[in-house]
């Protein structure tokens, strides 16, 4: 089990080495102490939502952090994401289709399940890139600054030690995005990944080519597919279908990639002559 006293194993990261609050540990100590248990109060915003953890000056070292959806690219590719394992329910059955179908996929990894099912992923990450997905899957939009950094750390140290890699990307568990979630992950020099498309499997439990379709008719360049490899029964609809969507997808003519490579080919989209460089977007249907 990861030691919450431990120093983080060196890795490129200054702020990981030795847990890095050398230059913001003060400001964070004293910004917790306020902070903890500071989820909703009379008909206020949780101190969790403040988008700078403490009221006096703050700069973590990276000063920026990028939340990503997908990414502006004209090349067929596409990142396939699986969340919160790893289980022995379903993961190794997630593993034996990416092997089977020679495709690579990013893994949002919880940290505590990964220290306790270690064994599920030895050896068979090696074409595959493994993300943050926090320690015990705790909200980090509702966490005190200190506690979501504890939360990152030792993940990060666990997916170092087992995995073999220093994760680069953070995905919130549910997505939710707050200001400890922004500032946590921005000392961490991770970016913020989420989706573009998502399985949905209580929609679609009952009718799995209607999944395949919609998973595959709404693919499009530079998107992200998240999928989860453990939790309720229902999921298992979307594990089930994966062979006909990735053979869907690739008559398309697409290409699986981690997160990572799709966001090394990300591009601006061109603008109109005469756009100067505002944009509008257009609201929803």
């Amino acid at each position: 089990m990861d030691d919450p006293r431990r120093p983080a194993a060196p890795g490129r990261r200054a702020f990981i080495k030795g847990f890095g609050l050398a230059a913001a540990g003060a400001v964070t100590l004293g910004a917790g102490a306020e902070a903890v248990g500071a989820v909703v109060g009379s008909g206020n915003a949780p101190s969790s939502a403040m988008a700078v953890p403490i009221a006096g000056p703050w700069r973590p070292g990276n000063a920026h952090v990028d939340v990503v959806w997908g990414v502006d690219t004209a090349q067929k590719l596409v990142a396939l994401t699986f969340d919160d394992g790893p289980m022995p329910n379903w993961t190794p059955m997630v593993h034996d289709i990416l092997d089977a179908e020679r495709v690579k996929a990013t893994f949002f990894l919880v940290g505590e399940r990964l220290v306790r099912h270690a064994r599920l992923v030895h050896g068979r990450m090696d074409r595959h890139e493994a993300g943050n997905h926090t320690w015990q899957h705790q909200d980090l939009s509702r966490l005190s600054d200190e506690r979501a950094l504890e939360q990152l750390r030792r993940a990060h140290n666990a997916i170092g030690r087992i995995v073999g890699k220093e994760p680069r990307f953070l995905r919130p568990p549910f997505g939710h995005l707050g200001g400890t979630t922004l500032s946590a992950a921005c000392r961490f020099e991770y970016d913020i990944a989420l989706w573009s498309i998502k399985m949905l499997e209580k929609t679609y439990e009952d009718d799995p080519p209607a999944l395949v379709d919609y998973i595959v008719g709404n693919t499009g360049p530079g998107t992200i597919l998240l999928a989860h490899d453990t939790g309720h029964h229902d999921r298992l609809v979307a594990l089930r279908n994966l062979v006909p969507m990735i053979r869907g997808l690739r008559a398309k003519g697409y290409e699986f990639v981690t997160v990572s490579e799709l966001m090394s080919v990300s591009q601006a989209p061109p603008r109109a002559p005469g756009d100067g460089g505002l944009r509008r977007a257009a609201p929803p249907a």
